[in-house]
């Protein structure tokens, strides 16, 4: 079947913005297909540092001619609204048909040709394109990210008729900016495309290109016996950068070596968008570099060496500067410049934010730390642990902050606890990212992050949809991961307002579900009402495993089952209250239920209380055989009133049961 093949060409677009615009291309297309009744076998966005590419893959040659059915306002609606169905419909009132006191409009549409809805398409995607910024060019109204060059726009070979402002659509496109042929290429399907970028030196895929990266920067660190830093989120941002990537391999004057690590990676990564390079035998940095150029150079790269080390030696000697001043004031001295820094208008200035830090710290310590460890410790730490941010350094580099806090803490020769806590407390600062799990740094790395949930959530900054412009999600999943490696029970409602405290809910839910819990089970826990996240989370997998098994099914079937009857009963009127007795007389399964659930609430509470969830979930299973046999064999709505109550009541004592482990009306399974 035919293939559609769509080049926008322009001047370079960011790297950071290439990835999301090959999504919003691929998912624009597909919909505006779609609402056309076009369903492509298969649809592959590519985005690089000039153009956006897409490829389209057994779209028919036409559209099916299509039937609607449209409904229209009621027999005897006012008569504008009518009209105004008929206009819409393009039909006369005669070719109304009536049903059921509605008029219904029959439209025959015929089919179009795909090169129209194409057309339609594109102009549709340049015109509203979600560029996060865009700009015109010329006398053009059409906004793109940078000036747009051409459209190259083909359908089963042949060019499809567009015209959008300035530009035409053809079979013409552009290889590489200077190593490509001067004459413009020319391709109408996606082989012979792709085959000319290529022999133009255009990589059309930045996987390729990110795989060409990598592959020949490791080859040329083993040839010097060296060994590459890996920096996923700087290869996603030069193979941003280049069309043709070639990595070259740089020497750097080794004297900055002894520059914090740190400083050294980022001055190459920031600045630069260097690759760091170290020694595989003692893991330290080595007076490498890898760059990655646009070029194959006639030298092979050594002019490129040359001139990137040169600028690398005086942004590293700009870093030397600062680091050599910073450590000449101490960190208790750069406190008082933090009441000049603005945390937030509504919320203060840093200074006041270390004051907080330092108090929940001091609340926090009792929950974190053992009586042998030392509290003053935790808050010294919380009182240093922002007065980096004042350092030349931290001004240079803000990625560094803490780490730099960390390293002039050493300098000063404090405690090597203090000195880890400064450094680590952002963290984690992702999935990926280390939790500290040292007491006093935990202590200060919750008092961090629970200072930036409660403060915003008290000027009301919560997080809408996607948007969380301070990062409160990723804040609270640094506590929940604190707390659960840490192992530490805070009492989060002594800590925390309502709406925060279902926000953590929410955040435990997607870190429970990405090790494969069921959100639900959060729900069914949280609805006990506990505020301990080491507590949940233990419950969450002892429920998990439970409902995993036959027993726990059946038995979940039949809590359902019970609750349906106590929820019916009860709009009658008021439950029975009370106990529910062996009665003279009753079916041995409903004396052995009543039996059952005795013993089962002894034995679960006695489990709950030390903590055995596990337990408490095996106990329960042990009313799975009695509930069965009871629904089998037992009518609870029996015409005897005292053996009604007797049964709703033992109904309710199974369901309360149940209920000290998990609230189980909330489990969807």
């Amino acid at each position: 079947m035919p293939q559609l093949l769509l080049e926008l060409l322009s001047e370079e677009i960011p790297a950071r913005m290439q990835a999301q615009a090959a999504r919003d291309l691929e998912r624009l297309a597909r919909e505006k297909l779609a609402a056309e009744g076009l369903l492509p076998e298969a649809l592959t966005a590519f985005a690089g540092p000039r153009r956006l590419t897409l490829v389209a893959e057994g779209l028919p040659a036409a559209q099916a001619d299509r039937h609607e059915e449209l409904k229209g306002p009621r027999v005897g609606a006012p008569p504008q609204a009518l009209e105004g169905f008929l206009r819409k419909a393009g039909l006369t009132q005669d070719q109304l048909t009536e049903k059921d006191g509605v008029w219904f409009a029959h439209v025959h549409k015929a089919g179009r040709q795909t090169t129209q809805i194409v057309a339609e398409m594109v102009e549709a995607i340049l015109r509203g394109f979600p560029w996060p910024k865009s700009m015109t060019s010329g006398v053009s109204k059409l906004r793109w990210v940078r000036p747009l060059r051409s459209i190259l726009c083909t359908f089963d070979g042949e060019v499809v008729p567009l015209t959008v402002e300035d530009w035409t659509a053809g079979d013409a496109t552009q290889g590489h900016r200077f190593m490509g042929a001067k004459q413009t290429l020319r391709a109408r399907t996606y082989e012979q495309y792709a085959a000319a970028l290529e022999k133009n030196f255009v990589v059309l895929d930045p996987e390729e290109r990110k795989q060409r990266i990598v592959e020949a920067a490791r080859t040329l660190c083993f040839a010097r016996n060296l060994e590459l830093v890996e920096d996923p989120g700087l290869l996603d941002e030069v193979a941003g950068l280049t069309e043709w990537p070639v990595p070259i391999l740089g020497d750097m004057d080794p004297v900055f070596l002894d520059l914090p690590p740190e400083v050294i990676r980022t001055s190459m990564r920031v600045h630069q968008r260097y690759f760091a390079v170290r020694n595989p035998q003692t893991g330290k940095l080595a007076p490498h570099f890898v760059a990655v150029a646009n070029i194959d150079a006639i030298d092979g790269g050594k002019t490129i060496a040359r001139g990137n080390a040169k600028v690398l030696s005086a942004r590293l000697s700009d870093a030397r500067f600062f680091w050599t001043e910073d450590r000449n004031t101490r960190l208790e001295d750069r406190l008082e410049k933090l009441k000049g820094v603005t945390f937030h208008a509504k919320l203060g200035t840093m200074h006041e934010r270390v004051e907080r830090i330092v108090a929940l710290a001091r609340a926090l310590t009792p929950y974190v730390m053992t009586a042998d460890q030392v509290p003053e410790k935790v808050e010294q730490a919380a009182r240093l642990c922002k007065a980096d941010l004042v350092s030349g350094m931290v001004g240079e580099f803000p990625e560094l902050q803490g780490v730099m806090g960390g390293y002039y803490a050493e300098a000063e020769g404090l405690d090597t606890e203090v000195v880890d806590a400064v450094r680590h407390h952002y963290r984690p600062q992702g999935p990926n990212d280390a939790v500290p799990v040292q007491a006093v740094g935990a202590t200060v790395a919750l008092a961090d992050k629970l200072d930036t949930l409660i403060s915003f959530f008290g000027i009301d900054e919560k997080p809408t949809g996607s948007r969380d412009p301070f990062a409160l999600r990723r804040a609270a999943l640094g506590v929940i991961r604190i707390l659960i490696e840490t192992r530490t029970r805070l009492p989060l409602k002594s800590f925390v307002s309502d709406d925060l405290l279902a926000f953590f809910a929410d955040r435990l839910k997607v870190q429970l579900r990405e090790e494969g819990q069921r959100h639900d089970l959060v729900d069914a826990v949280f609805a006990l009402g506990d505020d301990d996240l080491v507590r949940i989370v233990a419950r969450v997998k002892a429920l998990g495993g439970f409902l995993g098994t036959d027993d726990g099914k059946n038995l979940l079937a039949g809590y359902k089952r019970a609750v349906n009857i106590l929820r019916a009963e009860e709009k009658k009127g008021a439950l029975p209250t009370g106990e529910p007795a062996e009665m003279p007389g009753a079916p041995a399964e409903e004396t052995a239920l009543v039996q059952a659930v005795g013993r089962v609430e002894s034995a679960v509470d006695q489990a709950l209380a030390q903590e055995d969830f596990e337990g408490a979930m095996r106990e329960l299973a042990g009313l799975r055989g009695p509930v069965d046999a009871f629904f089998d064999k037992v009518l609870v709505n029996s015409e005897v009133a005292a053996e009604r109550d007797n049964r709703l009541r033992l109904l309710a004592r199974v369901r309360d049961a149940m209920g000290r482990v998990a609230d189980f009306s909330q489990v969807t399974g």
